[in-house]
């Protein structure tokens, strides 16, 4: 199983970073999806961008086609249980879904004590706070210990371009940003999703460490889960086997998500302010390898990579011009 280097290597050259479709409908740019809205539907194109401290840092090979998958993977396990917003799938970059109005939370769900961005919850410990979207936290704790019960840590959803902030559920409903039957809705759904994920992980040798979840309305003011679940992009993931030695040793447990591209741009001493350090080869290559792993450990199937040029293909797949 997983992509020969040598092909991620090549492919560097061959990511799609970019999509100007017409026919589609109205397009809208995120950091990492274009997305297509025509009537009822919208077409999501997962490109090969990826993004770290709310930031576009560049692009990673078969990345979209990684992601695209994983988190149809996922919808496909919580399909009859937990409504969301998918359709089909009909390329390997794209998954055509219902359009819905976007509720402006991220619903973080947080079981451990860990993170390097300024939102994160190791990061604000780490100076001293003790309070943390509203919930309070004990002293004495150390760094990547799990957290006594999973928290739901709320944070703004910024535009593209701006940077998420940190808040709790009574400042949303104080601000009108979301209705408290609303919240408590979507954090219902949001524990369910973790509760899912953290025992599916479990069984597959990973620990599901945190992750994030967007929720929008149907048209009948229903919450649905919409976006991702449970990706690379979304959560962190660490090993098992390689967790308590990690603790035990004072070091980061063994990960295959994001964390891998955060690290080494902090590493650099880049956290998000101004132009970020270009991505080496071997940085991408190996992001991507991690991707390709998480993907392969948690579905249990082998990646097998659509190589064709993706623009022409998914022209030709979705009718598009």
């Amino acid at each position: 199983m997983g992509v020969d280097i040598k092909l991620l290597e090549e492919l560097c050259a061959k990511t799609l970073d970019h999509t100007e479709f017409t026919g589609l409908g109205d397009r809208h740019v995120g950091k990492v999806r274009d997305s297509y809205v025509k009537g009822d539907e919208r077409n999501i194109v997962v490109t090969d961008r990826v993004s770290s401290f709310d930031v576009v840092i560049g692009t990673l090979p078969l990345k979209g086609q990684v992601l695209n998958q994983a988190a149809a993977f996922w919808f496909d396990r919580i399909t009859g249980a937990i409504d969301h917003h998918v359709i089909d799938v009909p390329d390997p970059n794209v998954t055509r879904v219902r359009n819905c109005e976007l509720l402006p939370v991220e619903f973080v769900y947080r079981g451990y004590l860990t993170g390097s961005t300024s939102t994160s919850i190791w990061t604000a410990y780490d100076s001293g706070k003790r309070s943390y979207c509203g919930h309070e936290l004990a002293d004495g704790m150390q760094r990547h210990e799990k957290l006594p019960e999973p928290l739901l840590t709320p944070t703004t959803k910024a535009d593209f371009g701006q940077h998420d902030e940190l808040t709790s559920r009574e400042e949303l409903i104080s601000l009108g940003a979301i209705s408290e039957a609303q919240y408590d809705r979507a954090a219902e759904i949001a524990k369910k999703l973790f509760t899912i994920g953290t025992e599916f992980a479990a069984s597959r040798g990973l620990i599901l460490v945190d992750t994030k979840y967007e929720m929008g309305l149907g048209k009948n003011g229903e919450i649905i889960v919409i976006d991702e679940i449970h990706t690379p992009d979304s959560s962190r993931y660490w090993y098992v086997d390689d967790y308590e030695k990690a603790l035990s040793e004072g070091r980061n447990p063994g990960a295959i998500d994001k964390e891998y591209v955060r690290q080494w741009l902090g590493e650099q001493g880049y956290k998000g302010d101004g132009p970020p350090p270009a991505l080496p080869i071997e940085v991408r290559c190996e992001a991507s390898r991690r991707y390709i792993e998480a993907y392969e450990l948690i579905s249990g199937k082998p990646f097998e990579p659509n190589l064709d040029e993706p623009i022409a293909r998914i022209k030709q797949n979705l009718g598009a011009r």
